[in-house]
């Protein structure tokens, strides 16, 4: 997620005001001169090309996300092609800042997969670490580079999927704007500088202008789409806009995962040490 993928989406402040792109300071904190806001505000009507405007915005997205730490309980409700709907349930804590958090992701049920855990160390420069434990046969495995484009645990969420990058971990250029249901978005397309690194040779990415939470993520091998994550059910919560309604899309099998957020709280106490794989094989 992330943005998350897998999470992630926007902090408020008032959102979509032009002076908060790019501000100095820790992220989610508003600048302190006047003279900062000035000149973003002459830079953003007088761009100096694409790429920088969308650069910024996706900085900003990612600023407007910043917790310390975040928890909720989650639905996964798979949807095979013929309709037919099976239900898992999970917990997800994570803890860090954006692009170098650790996050342990716990199912709960149904019975053949409660305790089934997946741990991820995000690095800001490179690929995460994934371990998953299997507490039926008491053994952890590493998810190798090349596994991260199977799919996990039956969703159409891959593993890399579940990863979080950073923005520095990109290109980005500027497509224009495009309303996602009925919300005016910046439509920026996304591509890996290491191009190994990644299943998806680019993403098109769909930014809110009112409060800059992720509407929309279409990713490509080549030139076939072949997921698509949409973002709904946005709410305010503890002053970051938050999607509480997720969809993701297989578009080869024609398959699809809903996952609702439940119970969801960001910056509440978290020990390091519980996100470890020896923490996660206690549990």
């Amino acid at each position: 997620m992330s943005e998350g993928q897998v999470g992630q989406v926007g902090q408020v402040g008032e959102a979509g005001r032009v002076g908060q792109v790019g501000r100095v300071g820790r992220p989610g904190r508003p600048g302190k001169t006047l003279f900062v806001c000035v000149a973003l505000f002459a830079a953003w009507r007088y761009p100096m090309n694409a790429a920088d405007n969308a650069r910024q915005i996706v900085e900003e997205a990612q600023k407007r996300t910043d917790a310390r730490s975040q928890r909720y309980e989650g639905l996964l409700q798979v949807f095979d092609h013929n309709g037919r709907i099976s239900d898992k349930r999970w917990t997800l804590e994570r803890l860090g800042s954006h692009g170098q958090s650790r996050v342990v992701l716990r199912f709960t049920l149904p019975a053949e997969v409660k305790g089934v855990a997946l741990l991820v160390v995000n690095h800001p420069d490179r690929a995460s670490d994934q371990w998953m434990w299997t507490p039926a046969i008491e053994r952890d495995r590493r998810i190798a580079l090349q596994d991260r484009s199977t799919r996990f645990f039956g969703t159409d969420f891959s593993f890399e999927d579940l990863e979080e990058r950073d923005v520095s971990q990109y290109e980005y250029a500027l497509g224009g704007e495009e309303a996602v249901d009925g919300a005016a978005c910046w439509k920026i397309q996304s591509t890996p500088r290491e191009s190994r690194s990644s299943q998806y040779t680019r993403s098109i990415v769909w930014i809110r202008k009112d409060n800059y939470a992720f509407a929309r993520i279409e990713s490509y091998v080549k030139d076939l789409v072949v997921r698509r994550l949409n973002y709904s059910g946005f709410q305010n919560v503890q002053g970051i806009w938050t999607a509480r309604l997720l969809e993701m899309s297989d578009l080869k099998r024609g398959t699809r995962t809903r996952m609702t957020l439940e119970k969801l709280e960001y910056n509440l106490p978290l020990k390091d040490e519980d996100f470890t794989l020896q923490a996660i094989r206690r549990q």
